[in-house]
C-alpha cells in the first residue's frame, strides 16, 4: 500500500471518531501547595471539545488522499 492510502484511511477513521464522540477528557495533576517535605497535589479533569468542522475536514482530506492515490496508481 502507498503512503497516501494509509494516511487517507487514518484521517477518515479519526474524522469519524471526532464526529462520533465530539470530545475527550484527560486528568491533569498539579501541585497545589508545597511546604517543605509536605506536598499537596490536585487532580483536575480537563475536557477538550472537538469541533464538527474538524471531523468533517479530516474525512474530506482522507477521501481526497484516497482519490489522489487511486489516480496516481492508474
Amino acid at each position: 500500500m502507498k503512503i497516501e492510502v494509509i494516511v487517507g484511511i487514518v484521517l477518515i477513521a479519526l474524522g469519524a471518531l471526532a464526529l462520533g464522540y465530539g470530545q475527550f477528557s484527560y486528568t491533569k495533576e498539579t501541585e497545589a501547595v508545597k511546604l517543605g517535605p509536605i506536598e499537596l497535589s490536585v487532580q483536575e479533569k480537563e475536557t477538550v471539545n472537538i469541533p464538527v468542522w474538524a471531523g468533517g475536514a479530516s474525512i474530506a482530506a482522507g477521501t481526497a488522499l484516497l482519490a489522489f492515490g487511486a489516480l496516481k496508481r492508474s
